[in-house]
């Protein structure tokens, strides 16, 4: 299995109530994760070598995130399942990413929030999560088919989706 690995840094705000994270804040968790991992950023500045790539960092970083973008993506449908609640803690929570299905214009976004470290006694994720996301261009509003690029930078990362417990009726 070949997945990405992005850590997130949790913000005190994200806490409700309860003193866990709150559901709608574990939804931008992984939009989080997913522009990391997917959306090229701004070049380094000139003269810091030292800085890599989006490439060098996430090779599946191939959509273009800037101001004039020729593709916007749409999220089409989400599905989360919360496993256990998650405290607010200052170290990151580590989102583990892969593509549950490539298809003619959209992609399947795969998720598991976890600890870096697995805790004592395998307490498993937090959340298993799937977004199902569109390529649209962005002049025209129609869905566009995944090019060449796109397909061999997340090619490597497809895999079976996470399954979901389903309630009885």
């Amino acid at each position: 299995m070949t997945r990405l690995r992005v850590p997130v840094q949790l913000r005190w705000s994200d806490m409700d109530a309860y003193g866990h994270v709150n559901n709608v804040e574990m939804l931008r968790l992984l939009e989080e994760a997913r522009i990391e991992a997917f959306w090229a950023h701004p070049a380094p500045a000139a003269g810091d070598a030292a800085a890599p790539t989006d490439r060098e960092a996430w090779p599946t970083a191939v959509l273009d995130a800037g101001p004039g973008a020729r593709t916007a993506t749409l999220v089409a449908r989400q599905e989360i399942e919360y496993l256990r609640p998650l405290g607010y803690r200052r170290t990151p929570v580590v989102v583990d990413m892969w593509i549950g299905h490539l298809g003619g214009a959209s992609i399947e976004v795969c998720y598991e929030v976890h600890d870096d470290v697995p805790a004592e006694g395998g307490a498993g994720p937090y959340a298993r999560a799937l977004t199902t996301l569109v390529l649209v261009d962005a002049a025209t509003g129609a869905p566009r088919r995944i090019g060449d690029v796109e397909r061999a930078a997340w090619s490597p990362y497809v895999e079976e989706p996470p399954t979901f417990r389903r309630r009885g009726r």
